[in-house]
Order: structure tokens, then C-alpha cells, then sequence
């Protein structure tokens, strides 16, 4: 099955050149017009996954808000419950009716009967104390219940905006490539492009690249180990730490987890990472930033800005769902864990990290 791929990986190169290069010459369909086709090819077939999900997750999201509101008019019953016997309760107090118990404790004519009276008297009051406490629990589950619904209703209206928004750039898309085959003079083989491309991507493209991603998120889960080895990569000045990563560094780490990285390289730039490489007929880069985030922990967060498959950018949609899955961020607390990351950067061949302590 991969050695089939693989040939249509190899035959849509081919098909590529020829086509472009002889549509070039005959003044019909250059090369940036081709390639702007199949990347359109590619934005319209990941959007239309990402409507999937998007339909998928609501789905759920209206399962979800069903299930929450019938639980809320279930809690909503039983709290009435609980509020008039706690009405009761708090009744008795303002009324003195538990005082005259308690004198009549106090007014026990020999121990024994004090004992005794005693015990009911903390048996009572103990009662009182158990509904009280279960009023207090009742309502609480109501309160998040009742937050919960709120929650999930305006997450399912964002979620129907997202929906009407990817249906909207999908649809614009699609009207384009449509005029742009047309106008292409040998629609037939633009279309087979199209559809060849779009055969190699979902059933090779995607999972090679969510394998380097993969490969990638768990190589970083070692990185914290692999910089408190290096000397000079830790660096103190007072209460600040410095953490210094060089990418050759990192290059080294990253092939000593995977051969995958054996043909795949990290560059730093100014504010910039990019990550490339060449496997077979795969080409892939990867362009992105870190940033310092304290939600749900303190880390420093990679995010893809950029991603490229074979020459073709894929859209925002594949990136973010690729930031999603697969964590490609580190944990500083990890190397030292009374400090947390207040700044991230990157300059030429340097990855750099600064640390204060945390109290």
C-alpha cells in the first residue's frame, strides 16, 4: 500500500512539471497557476475536514447542553426539597424551639439523664446540621450546573459561526478553482491533479506529517532532562535564570531520540523557528514562535505559523489542529521547579529562555 502512494507521490510530480511546463509554453496555465490551483486543492480538502469537526463537536456540545438542562430541572426539583426543610431547621432556631431543648439538656434532674438528653440533644442538632450542609450542596450543583449551561450555549454559538465561516471561505474557494480550471485550457488534467493530490494527501500526507508532529511531542517531553546535562546551558544572574538552547544543540537532542530527525533540522532566527526537512518523496516545513503561557500551567508554547507539505502551505485550520494534538511546548518547572518562564526569544542560532522565581 506505501509503495503504491508512493507512486502516485512520484507520478504527481511528474504529471506537475509536464503539465505546467507545457501549458507555459503554449500561453495557457504557467506554473504559479498551477501551483495556486493545488493549493487551493489542498485548503478547500483540510477546511472541509475542519467543518467535520467543527459538526462533530457540536453535535456533542448539543448532546451535552441537552443532558446538562435536564439535570438542572431535576436539581432544581430536589433543591425545593432541601429548601424547605432547611426553611424548617433555621425556622426552629429563630423560634428558640432548639433553646428550650438545650435548657431542657441543662435542667436534667441527675448525670445520667443529662447524659442521656445530651445525646439526643447532639442527635438532633446534628440533623439539623446534615440538612443545612446538603441544601449548601444542593445549591452549589445547581450554581455549576447552571455555569456549565452557560458555557456550553455560548460555545455552541461560537461553534455555529466557525461552522458558517469555514462553509463561507470553502465555498469562495471552490468558486475559484472552478474559474481558474476553466480559464486553464486542459481542465482534464488540472482536475487530475487535483485529484491525485488530494488521494496522496489523505491517505499518506497527513498521517506522515501528524508523525513528525508526534515525534516531535514526545521528544520534547525529554527536553528538560537533556538541558540540565549541558553545561553552560543554565546560567543565573541574582534571582534570574537564563536557559540558552543552540540549535545544533537541539538538532543533536532531537536525532538522538528519532531517526525521523535524521533528515529534519531546527533554525533559529530572529523570533522565528523553522523546522525542515526531506524524506522520500515528503517535503515538509514548519515555521512558528514560542510564547510564554500560564494557562493551564506555566510553559513555553510553540505555535506553527506556517506549514508547508511538498511546496503547498496548508491552512490555518491543519495548523491549529496540529497545535491541538500534539503539545510541542516544554516546561521550564520541569528543569527547576521554583521558577516558572517570564519571557521566550529566539535569535540567530539561539534559543533563549528567561526564569525568576516563582513564590
Amino acid at each position: 500500500m506505501k509503495h503504491r502512494y508512493g507512486l502516485i507521490a512520484i507520478l504527481f510530480i511528474i504529471i506537475l512539471f509536464v503539465q505546467s511546463a507545457s501549458s507555459y509554453v503554449y500561453g495557457e496555465t504557467s506554473p504559479e497557476d498551477t501551483q495556486a490551483i493545488l493549493q487551493k486543492t489542498l485548503s478547500i480538502v483540510e477546511i472541509d475536514h475542519e467543518i467535520k469537526r467543527i459538526s462533530e463537536q457540536q453535535t456533542q456540545l448539543a448532546k451535552q447542553h441537552e443532558t446538562l438542562s435536564a439535570q438542572l430541572l431535576q436539581q432544581e426539583k430536589e433543591i425545593h426539597i432541601q429548601q424547605d426543610r432547611a426553611g424548617a431547621v433555621v425556622r426552629s432556631y429563630y423560634t428558640g424551639e432548639r433553646d428550650s431543648l438545650l435548657m431542657t439538656v441543662l435542667g436534667a434532674r441527675s448525670f445520667k439523664d443529662l447524659f442521656v438528653l445530651y445525646d439526643y440533644y447532639q442527635i438532633i442538632i446534628g440533623k439539623d446540621q446534615a440538612v443545612l450542609d446538603k441544601y449548601q450542596t444542593r445549591y452549589n450543583e445547581l450554581q455549576h450546573t447552571s455555569d456549565r449551561i452557560r458555557q456550553t450555549s455560548m460555545e455552541l454559538t461560537q461553534m455555529k459561526t466557525n461552522l458558517e465561516n469555514q462553509r463561507t471561505r470553502v465555498a469562495l474557494l471552490q468558486k475559484e478553482v472552478d474559474k481558474q480550471i476553466t480559464a486553464s485550457g486542459d481542465a482534464a488534467a488540472i482536475q487530475k491533479l487535483m485529484n491525485e493530490l488530494t488521494l496522496y494527501w489523505e491517505n499518506v500526507g497527513i498521517y506522515e506529517v501528524k508523525r513528525y508532529f508526534k515525534a516531535l511531542a514526545s521528544a520534547m517531553q525529554n527536553l528538560p532532562d537533556f538541558v540540565q546535562k549541558q553545561n553552560g546551558a543554565i546560567s543565573t544572574t541574582g534571582t534570574t535564570y537564563t536557559i540558552r538552547i543552540a540549535q545544533d544543540e537541539l538538532n543533536t537532542f532531537l536525532r538522538s531520540q528519532n531517526e525521523i530527525f535524521n533528515d529534519f533540522a531546527f533554525t533559529f532566527d530572529s523570533n522565528k523557528i523553522t523546522a525542515s526537512g526531506k524524506r522520500d518523496q515528503l517535503q515538509l516545513s514548519i515555521e512558528g514562535h514560542y510564547t510564554v503561557e500560564n494557562e493551564p500551567q506555566n510553559s513555553i508554547r510553540f505555535h506553527v505559523d506556517r506549514l508547508v507539505f511538498n511546496q503547498l502551505e496548508l491552512p490555518d485550520t491543519t495548523r491549529n489542529m496540529l497545535e491541538k494534538e500534539f503539545d510541542l511546548g516544554f516546561y521550564p518547572q520541569k528543569i527547576l521547579s521554583f521558577v516558572k518562564a517570564t519571557d521566550v526569544s529566539t535569535d540567530e542560532g539561539v534559543l533563549e529562555v528567561k526564569l525568576a522565581i516563582s513564590f
